[in-house]
């Protein structure tokens, strides 16, 4: 596959960024020290900022590899650093990324993470030459769904007793894009 890596990209109301150690204190007091949102999550409630600062000096490595697609959220007219969304897997044979992102519980409601998603799911298809983007949720967390319909995926299905997460196992929800569905 060919792969871009992270680079800033821009909508009406985000800036989508690559994430820095000095983003440690705003990552781990915005959301992921917020049990509300990793509730649903695979990773675990972050204890300590030094957690964040770990994740963040090794995601600096990481943004060196091309196929490494994580972008901070953060709201234009504020510049609060509000979440994340990435790309967690890619399937160089099938020519797929699945897609996820959390955003904290303050800003819920506001249209930020279709927003991101949008956004992505365009350069992605753009800059790239992926043919599938999915996302999956936990089917006790429909909200994640309604996202990805409002970005024009696709419902696939139930897995049922598939993922693991904060709550144990779940049935996960698939939606899915395809490269020739692109454009709407």
């Amino acid at each position: 596959m060919k792969h871009v890596g992270t680079i800033p990209l821009e909508t009406d109301r985000l800036i989508l960024r690559r994430l820095t150690i000095e983003d440690s204190d705003e990552m781990f007091t915005n959301w992921t020290s917020d049990y509300k949102v990793t509730k649903y999550l695979t990773w675990h409630t972050y204890q300590s900022v030094e957690t964040a600062q770990d994740f963040l000096i090794q995601m600096e490595k990481d943004y060196f590899d091309l196929s490494t697609y994580v972008w901070g959220i953060m709201i234009k007219e504020t510049h609060e650093l509000i979440g994340t969304i990435s790309v967690v897997d890619i399937d160089e044979k099938t020519y797929t990324m699945e897609l996820g992102y959390c955003i904290g519980s303050l800003w819920w409601g506001h249209g930020y993470a279709p927003e991101a998603l949008e956004r992505i799911i365009e350069y992605l298809f753009d800059m790239t030459d992926v043919n599938r983007i999915e996302a999956k949720h936990d089917d006790n967390n429909p909200n994640s769904g309604r996202v990805m319909t409002k970005c024009h995926m696709r419902f696939e299905g139930i897995l049922r007793d598939k993922g693991l997460n904060n709550n144990g196992v779940c049935d996960e929800v698939c939606y899915s894009i395809l490269r020739r569905e692109y454009g709407y």
